[in-house]
């Protein structure tokens, strides 16, 4: 009996838009999913561009450095995902928890009042969430 090789390791990574302190300050939360477990592997949050998909990419656990990973045409993922290992779209599962984090954080809901006042609270807030939603995934 021969012993199944291990499903290759799959990532959704996307970012989400909110703001800190005014709505003229944006910050992006940048997530990567594992998408055969669906848990956050890694998050990072800062500006839109390549040095916060960096950020992103070194928060990663070192399996998955070699991981295939999906994302949107944001060219900022490219920096940091090389060849073959880059693809564009295949991000549902990330996009869906993007939705529910809005839903169930009133800090990201658009359009409201109710944005942080500062950028450690929102932190600590998201990270707490994803800790509890990990914890909660069989």
């Amino acid at each position: 009996m021969s012993i199944p090789a291990p499903a290759p390791l799959v990532l959704e990574c996307d970012e989400l838009c909110t703001f800190v302190m005014r709505h003229t300050h944006q910050l992006w939360i940048w997530l990567a999913m594992d998408r055969h477990t669906r848990k956050i592997v890694s998050c990072f949050m800062g500006r839109r561009d390549a040095i916060s998909a960096f950020g992103l990419w070194e928060g990663l656990p070192t399996p998955y450095l070699d991981a295939v990973c999906h994302t949107d045409r944001l060219g900022a993922y490219k920096s940091v995902v090389f060849g073959a290992l880059h693809r564009i779209g295949g991000t549902q599962h990330m996009e869906r928890f993007n939705a529910t984090l809005r839903v169930r954080l009133a800090h990201l809901v658009r359009k409201t009042l109710s944005f942080s006042r500062k950028q450690a609270n929102l932190e600590m807030l998201i990270w707490l969430f994803i800790h509890r939603y990990n914890a909660s995934l069989p």
